[in-house]
């Protein structure tokens, strides 16, 4: 007879405030990735404020309520660190009460285990345990296992709306790996809001699709550009697409239920797809719930380069804020105020190239509009403070409403020649001025 891990469950149940209470002034405290991140345990410890200091916070992407740092506004009980800022940690930044990380995603686990702030204790949000002792984390699996082995007490919190997802033995956490268990409330995990995509993002769909074929193993970032290829592709004929990304949103969903997605052709993974967290509406979170087609793995197999290379006709599609006319690519900042983080962008950026027949494109609304009026994203020079996500040498295609420039292989007079073809009209002329100061335009260029 197997053993019956739920006695062991029943002697690690505690309560909130009980787990809570191992932490310790001038701690760190790893509260893991995203939609895993501690929530009703940071309530708990935020009503300690009182007792605690110099409590370091250390989380990435974290969607959850931040209590702690609403108690403690001025930073002096609870300060948080982050590897990538969610909307809600924008807010916090902002207030000088959180601190970014810089960091590759790839490098994400071996940081954690090597290079960071030891973390005394880990909090971690999970799905329930079972029978063979077992909880879920897997819709957040990227760099946790790595928290798991570092932290001396890790604690989780029981939820049972997390979905049980599928993987390669870094997506469950064993109760024998536990010390503490809490069992919250059950609330509904968060999400992000459907990306309606406004013309201009479908026509920088509609400029990129061309180079999905059958058979294309694909990654997608969030927002209008990767909604409109989704929606675009489940109206074609394209089909036998593979799957393998860092972040699974609907798009996928969609795709994979209009028939695209079969992963037949992929090299490795076949029929499966690979993903490494899930973040989108409750409908994706009910599909991928024990879908053995879908397999979440650590960020360090998702985001190798080696890995995307050895998939034939890799396309990868992601956003940026701007780009200068040497193709430096920001992704992560305006100027010095600092907006997401570097993300998994450069590993798919550079595993994409290496791949037979892979392209990434880096796509961007040509255009936006600021309190002085409309400002091109394609700059003769990024801005003072600003931060390079994608240096020069590794950007490949960037996609505006104007078409597709690709950078490999360009000098630099060419990279200007390619990039203002795709800027807006009206700031073309200005571009070549620039670009003319900046010795990198030759009277013979022409621009479209």
């Amino acid at each position: 007879m197997s053993r019956n891990y739920f006695d062991d469950y029943k002697r690690k149940l505690v309560s909130a405030a009980e787990a809570a209470g191992i932490v310790r002034s001038g701690d760190w405290v790893d509260y893991g990735f995203c939609i895993n991140a501690a929530n009703e345990l940071d309530a708990a410890l935020a009503k300690r404020k009182n007792e605690l200091l110099d409590v370091n916070i250390r989380a990435c992407y974290s969607l959850w309520p931040h209590h702690t740092l609403e108690a403690d506004p001025e930073g002096s009980h609870f300060y948080w660190h982050s590897f990538h800022f969610s909307s809600v940690e924008q807010k916090y930044y902002n207030n000088g009460n959180l601190s970014y990380i810089p960091m590759k995603f790839y490098d994400c686990p071996d940081m954690i285990r090597n290079d960071c702030e030891p973390c005394r204790v880990l909090m971690l949000t999970v799905g329930p345990m079972d029978r063979h002792g077992y909880f879920s984390m897997g819709i957040s699996a990227s760099s946790l296992m790595a928290s798991v082995e570092m932290a001396e007490y890790v604690i989780v919190e029981v939820n049972e709306n997390i979905p049980r997802v599928h993987g390669a033995g870094q997506e469950v956490i064993h109760i024998s790996q536990i010390d503490y268990v809490v069992e919250g409330s059950n609330p509904p995990i968060p999400v992000i809001p459907a990306f309606e995509a406004t013309d201009v993002e479908k026509l920088i769909a509609g400029n990129v699709l061309p180079s999905i074929h059958d058979g294309s193993c694909i990654q997608l970032g969030v927002g209008g550009v990767p909604t409109s290829i989704g929606n675009m592709i489940c109206d074609s004929d394209i089909h036998d697409l593979g799957v393998h990304t860092e972040m699974y949103v609907d798009s996928f969903m969609k795709m994979a239920e209009a028939g695209k997605i079969s992963g037949a052709r992929k090299n490795i993974d076949r029929y499966r797809q690979v993903m490494t967290f899930a973040l989108g509406s409750p409908e994706l979170y009910d599909y991928i719930d024990d879908n053995p087609g879908i397999l979440a793995y650590p960020v360090e197999y998702t985001n190798n380069i080696s890995i995307i290379a050895q998939l034939d006709n890799f396309v990868s599609i992601n956003a940026c804020i701007e780009v200068d006319l040497y193709g430096q690519v920001c992704s992560e900042t305006i100027g010095h105020r600092h907006i997401t983080g570097t993300g998994g962008q450069l590993d798919f950026v550079e595993g994409a190239y290496r791949s037979k027949g892979g392209q990434s494109f880096i796509c961007m609304t040509s255009t936006y509009n600021s309190k002085n009026g409309i400002v091109s994203r394609i700059r003769p020079t990024l801005a003072p403070g600003t931060i390079v996500t994608d240096t020069r040498s590794a950007v490949h295609k960037i996609a505006t409403e104007y078409g597709v420039a690709n950078l490999k292989g360009k000098n630099l007079w060419q990279r200007a020649e390619a990039l203002i073809s795709i800027a807006h009209p009206d700031f073309r002329d200005d571009l070549v001025q620039e670009a003319e100061k900046l010795n990198i335009w030759r009277r013979s260029n022409r621009i479209n």
